[in-house]
């Protein structure tokens, strides 16, 4: 197995990555199988952080949360990437791996408030990290608090698991049969065509700071160990190296 090319990375998961063949709620086995490859990555010694969305839970609330007010909806969802948290936390530590969650929400009975400096130290100790409860603030997606605390931390790269796809393509796979695979593209180019990576704000972080994401598919339980050896997996955004 080839030596990580990567020291600290940021891995972000959907919340219906958690979700399996369920309509919604958590799938033990799925959660067992992502909890295998993040502790893998610890073994070999890469530092990891992870941010969790919570579709697998929000969407049983979509209903109760029709006609609310944007910024309530929105801390509900805050408030289910901390249940999706301590799950993660609890299928890890049942593999021997050190983890530690952190919220931007005050949750001080089940998780640590998020404190840069005191993530950055958990993570030089060897402890995986989750950030939970996404920026703390309304109106922001969980894609925008990966990049932020990918940013914050210094990870080298953001890890991007898609459910159910390879990477990144020109159109909806699910709806666009011929859709094209797209191995390479810059932020600009996601942001200008409205792919799916992340949302605009999230990608524009990552393109001012030349953070570079990794999309790929997180079903292949060896695609993780592939990236951080240094394989091309998935697609690669990032912004192109200046002309000379």
């Amino acid at each position: 197995m080839a030596d990580p090319v990567f020291q600290r990375v940021l891995l972000k998961i959907s919340g219906e990555a958690l979700m399996g063949s369920l309509e919604y709620g958590t799938d033990p086995a799925q959660v067992r199988a992502i909890a295998a490859q993040v502790e893998g990555l610890s073994r070999r010694e890469v530092e990891v952080a992870m941010v969790v969305g919570a579709g697998n839970i929000y969407r049983g609330l979509e209903g109760a949360a029709e006609g609310m007010d944007r910024a309530t909806a929105d801390y509900m969802g805050m408030l289910a990437t901390v249940l999706n948290a301590l799950t993660l936390q609890d299928a890890l530590e049942k593999l021997g791996t050190y983890t530690r969650v952190m919220s931007a929400i005050e949750v001080t009975e089940v998780a640590e408030p998020y404190i840069r400096r005191r993530a950055i130290r958990h993570l030089e100790k060897g402890r995986v990290v989750i950030f939970a409860a996404g920026t703390g603030n309304p109106f922001f997606t969980t894609d925008t608090a990966a990049a932020l605390r990918a940013l914050e931390i210094r990870a080298e790269a953001i890890l991007m698991a898609k459910h159910g796809v390879e990477g990144v393509y020109d159109a909806d796979p699910s709806q666009v049969p011929d859709a094209r695979f797209l191995p390479e593209i810059t932020h600009m180019e996601a942001i200008e065509r409205g792919l799916k990576v992340m949302d605009s704000t999230a990608l524009s972080l990552c393109m001012d700071n030349d953070l570079p994401i990794h999309v790929f598919n997180m079903a292949d339980a060896a695609n993780i160990d592939r990236i951080v050896g240094g394989e091309r997996v998935g697609t690669i955004v990032s912004t192109p190296a200046p002309r000379r």
